[in-house]
């Protein structure tokens, strides 16, 4: 039987955050995911951040240096080539929030400025991390279309034309691949956090489905034993209080019983509560009925004052599996419990029949009774409990009130 401590719900990362990207505990966070919010930059964000904002630089300032190298250049012209590229390197520091729009806008800027190479490729590598492939296709592949048109309107007076456009090419293709690398990495990230969110859900569904049953299973076997000792105190306590006048030795007989039933029901109501303390199974403790005890079952209602007679057509009722012969033994109790309440006076019949391989048959029938019977409190479920057993032992049960206007219950079980 499952505890009745909490699960664990799942927790986000909670120590050295500060080493994780932000869109990766964005992710790995449902709340923030839920709200809407964006995420924040951690420590690592602000790291590697400032290094894209240094290599852009550093590439920018080399390719300023060569426009101002190139002779057929004019100043003015070169002054815009710089300025662009210093205002290029400066966006960067909004690439998180538009990675696309920054990367989109760096390919005119791109073609313009000799200056800003360093950060077209850091936006690209952006894209690449953070938006799907589609994005990179498009964004990648118009700069690899327009890298021969670049250096034929402006080419690299140290380097030939065919061996600039080919390292530009692989320059482009190596920072695509790196970027979607590192989307990769952190994909794999997410989704195993997010397998082990469900497995730890799935745990606690099963753990409370697991408690839900055990409680249900206590019930059901607190309605099977104590409504029949509880019914069979109320028998003899309502002779005791109708004939006053019986003879000594009707109550002396009357009383043991009653007290017999209330040592029995407070002996199984102790077994009871120590299962749902000491979270024992139900096979632990006395030793559960079986087809055997049916016939002790019948005698202790017969001394209840109840009229029962058995048919128990089975020659070795102990070859009966031990949880086909329970399951018997509660339904014939239940049966016999509800025509003490509902049918008193009646006269009962429990018929027992089956063999290996054709199963078991469990019948128990009472007529109407004579004359009006006051209301007894019960809801049904004990019936429904019933059912339940006889379904989950792998057989079926049928109950219902006949055209005589009796009662039957009648439950097959499987015996293999």
């Amino acid at each position: 039987m499952s505890s009745d401590k909490p699960a664990p719900t799942p927790q986000t990362i909670t120590s050295r955050r500060w080493l994780f990207p932000s869109a990766v505990l964005h992710d790995l966070d449902p709340d923030a995911t839920a709200a809407g919010r964006r995420p924040r930059r951690t420590a690592r964000d602000w790291v590697v951040d400032f290094s894209a904002f240094l290599l852009a630089s550093a590439v920018g300032i080399a390719g300023a240096q060569s426009v101002a190298d190139d002779p057929s250049l004019s100043q003015g012209f070169i002054a815009v080539d710089q300025l662009v590229g210093a205002l290029a390197c400066a966006a960067l520091w909004g690439r998180r929030r538009w990675p696309v729009g920054l990367a989109v806008a760096m390919i005119p800027v791109g073609l313009l400025s000799n200056t800003a190479g360093g950060a077209s490729m850091v936006a690209l590598f952006t894209v690449a991390v953070h938006r799907p492939f589609r994005y990179v296709a498009w964004i990648g592949g118009t700069q690899l279309v327009l890298i021969p048109f670049f250096f034929w309107l402006r080419p690299d007076p140290d380097l030939p034309y065919a061996g600039i456009v080919a390292f530009t090419t692989l320059l482009i293709v190596t920072v695509i691949g790196w970027g979607m690398f590192v989307r990769s990495k952190r994909q794999l990230m997410v989704s195993l956090r997010d397998r082990a969110r469900r497995a730890e859900t799935e745990a606690r569904l099963r753990a409370e489905q697991a408690q839900r049953l055990a409680r249900e299973a206590i019930a059901r076997e607190m309605h099977d034993v104590l409504a029949h000792r509880l019914t069979l105190l109320s028998v003899h306590a309502g002779a005791l209080e109708f004939r006053p006048d019986a003879p000594r030795e009707e109550i002396a007989r009357a009383a043991g019983v009653i007290r017999e039933s209330a040592h029995e029901a407070l002996q199984d109501l102790r077994e009871i509560i120590g299962v749902l303390r000491a979270g024992e199974n139900e096979e632990s403790g006395r030793p559960q009925p079986t087809l055997a005890a049916i016939s002790a079952l019948v005698a202790e209602s017969c001394e209840a004052g109840m009229k029962v007679v058995l048919d128990n057509r089975v020659g070795d009722p102990t070859a009966v599996p031990a949880s086909v012969g329970r399951t018997a033994y509660r339904i014939a109790q239940e049966g016999l419990t509800n025509a003490r309440k509902h049918a008193p006076g009646t006269e009962v019949a429990v018929c027992v029949t089956g063999a290996p391989g054709e199963g078991l048959v469990v019948t128990v029938h009472n007529p109407a009774p004579e004359g009006d019977v006051p209301a007894v409190p019960g809801s049904g479920q004990g019936l429904i409990g019933l059912t339940e057993r006889a379904t989950l032992a792998g057989g079926r049960l049928e109950h219902g009130t006949g055209e005589d206007g009796g009662f039957r219950v009648r439950a097959w079980l499987p015996w293999g």
